[in-house]
């Protein structure tokens, strides 16, 4: 059941234990008035209704239909114990039978217009209330008054119930909506906010950098130069990598250098990433490994490469990556539970999988595997030397 179902069973449910409750009290209180009913009669009604009262607080959305039916029963039961001793000279037991009817009875029919089955017991509950009223005809003004009220509380509990059975999933929808665009507009400020960190990152370095080269070098030494540029280098694989540099003067960034990083510390950037890009990533395993900065580049790119096939074509929005190491290599494992594939049917052209995964790690002595089946999901196994 979806949540929209849920939050209406839920309204309902709650609709019906205060209208039941309130109906049953009210009931209670013209009952008990002297001689409202015949001797003996008394306690058995009493005792049918408290029990339906302590039904009614225990009724909730998540309870089953026949929990509902029980409940049904029970009340049914009390008005046709009541009908069977009534005064038919006492004015209150003709409003208590009403009450009984229409809104005993009746409240439990708010949770009954949701479904096929539902409506059925809806119209079965509505014919007993009714049919009790009428078994015993003792005297016109006390049937009258009596099927009047219980034919209004019906009506009433009718109402509400479809009313709040369309106003519920209305609101849903809507709520949907305007969180779906709170999450658009947040994306697109955050889009718009590291667009413009890029472009200032950008101007900053790489940009002045070949604005001198442009200019050939005019003014600056050929190692100061050289320095500038390695730096730059070192930025980009930074940010190739999940890192946002940190700026603490124009044209100066704070930069962790690259021989220093560990595994553990890139993996959550790249966590991160993908998680802006609406694949949820869940790492399991080694939690820091150090890495040769370039062993750790390519698994890196990698290991993102992987996830960017999960996020494009798996069909789901969740990943599970697993890292492994020993004395000599370090393991990641990327699954999913998407639609996977069968390996004949990639094109040979294709060589995303061929180039971007397994030849970059066979650069740095590395390898990859895939394992994956239509309807299956798909694994894929990285492996670099330490």
């Amino acid at each position: 059941m979806n949540r929209i179902a849920k939050e209406r069973d839920r309204l309902l449910a709650a609709a019906a234990r205060v209208t039941g409750m309130l109906s049953a009290l009210t009931a209670l209180l013209c009952l008990i008035l002297p001689y409202a009913l015949s001797t003996g009669r008394e306690i058995a009604v009493a005792a049918l209704l408290v029990a339906v009262l302590i039904g009614f607080l225990r009724l909730s959305a998540s309870t089953s239909i026949w929990w509902v039916v029980v409940l049904e029963v029970l009340a049914v039961a009390s008005l046709r114990v009541a009908t069977g001793g009534v005064d038919p000279t006492n004015t209150a037991t003709s409003y208590a039978l009403g009450v009984i009817a229409g809104g005993v009875v009746g409240a439990l029919g708010i949770m009954l217009l949701t479904t096929g089955p539902r409506i059925v017991l809806f119209v079965l509950s509505l014919v007993a209330s009714l049919t009790a009223l009428f078994l015993r005809d003792t005297h016109a003004a006390y049937t009258f008054h009596a099927i009047v009220i219980g034919l209004g509380g019906w009506a009433f509990c009718a109402v509400l119930a479809l009313w709040l059975g369309r106003i519920v999933p209305q609101a849903m929808l809507r709520i949907s909506a305007m969180s779906d665009a709170y999450r658009a507009e947040r994306v697109a400020s955050e889009t718009e906010a590291r667009r413009r960190q890029g472009a200032r990152l950008l101007h900053d370095t790489v940009l002045a950098t070949l604005t001198l080269l442009a200019h050939s070098g005019v003014g600056v030494s050929e190692q100061a130069l050289r320095e500038q540029a390695g730096q730059d280098a070192a930025l980009l694989r930074q940010l190739r990598m999940g890192y946002t540099p940190n700026p603490e003067a124009s044209g100066e960034y704070k930069l962790r250098p690259v021989e220093e990083s560990t595994l553990g510390n890139t993996l959550e950037s790249v966590k991160q990433r993908f998680r802006r890009m609406g694949l949820e990533v869940t790492w399991h395993g080694k939690g820091q490994v150090l890495l040769p900065s370039d062993t750790l580049d390519a698994f890196l790119l990698a290991l993102a490469e992987s996830l960017e096939n999960v996020r494009r074509h798996s069909g789901v929005g969740e990943a599970h990556v697993t890292i492994t190491d020993d004395d000599s290599s370090v393991r990641a494992m990327v699954t999913d539970d998407g639609v996977g594939f069968s390996a004949e049917d990639i094109p040979h052209g294709r060589l995303g999988f061929t180039e971007s995964i397994v030849a970059r790690l066979r650069d740095v002595g590395g390898d990859a595997r895939l394992f994956s089946a239509p309807g299956s999901g798909t694994t894929v196994v990285l492996e670099v030397p330490k």
